[in-house]
């Protein structure tokens, strides 16, 4: 039985949907009376919507014999409109949060954009973290070697679904990151398995 914990996608819409429904409906006994202007401003905030690719008709069949049940366990896919509404409120959040903090620490610039660079950078920084890199000197590494591995195989996945998509430099650049981080993993597992010497006897006299 495998110990990775189950998850369940749940669809904010439907229950934003219904909560919206019961807060139209007032009260027996009592005047109907306009929604506050915090919940007017829910509405239009950020949502959470599930992303799910889009669906080709050559490679469905395929798609469903590799992830059985997978399609049945998914909402719907959100429309365009809810992507483009979704999409402009999280950019006007996150410039709010950005100018708040440049408020408080005018020395600080603008944010780049985030580029493929920067993931697979976070990859490569979370596995070598995981494998006890950046231990300070004189304490005890701290090794998940098994997040490690997760780690590696996560920029396996990515390498396998962006193949033919990446520019030259992407493509080199992560398979230079899954190479040095695959070595690394080499090394400290075979550490971790070598059976450990027993002292030498001590001399008879």
């Amino acid at each position: 039985m495998s110990d990775t914990p189950k998850f369940e996608v749940i669809d904010r819409r439907k229950i934003k949907a219904e909560e919206e429904k019961e807060s139209a409906q007032p009260a027996p006994g009592k005047p109907e009376q306009p929604a506050p202007a915090a919940r007017r401003d829910a509405a239009t905030g950020p949502r959470l919507v599930v992303a799910e690719e889009p669906r080709e008709a050559a490679t469905e069949p395929v798609r469903a014999a590799e992830e059985p049940g997978l399609m049945d366990e998914l909402p719907p896919a959100p429309t365009a409109r809810e992507s483009h509404e979704q999409k402009a409120a999280y950019d006007a959040s996150a410039q709010r949060l950005e100018d708040l903090v440049r408020a408080q620490n005018p020395a600080v610039g603008p944010q780049p954009p985030v580029t493929f660079e920067n993931l697979v950078q976070q990859f490569y920084l979370t596995a070598m973290l995981q494998m006890g890199a950046g231990t300070q000197e004189g304490q005890r590494p701290r090794v998940d070697i098994m997040g490690a591995r997760a780690t590696i195989d996560l920029m396996g996945v990515l390498a396998e679904k962006t193949r033919g998509n990446l520019t030259p430099a992407e493509d080199r650049m992560l398979q230079t990151v899954l190479f040095e981080t695959r070595m690394a993993f080499l090394e400290l597992s075979s550490m971790m398995t070598v059976p450990s010497v027993p002292p030498p006897a001590p001399a008879k006299k």
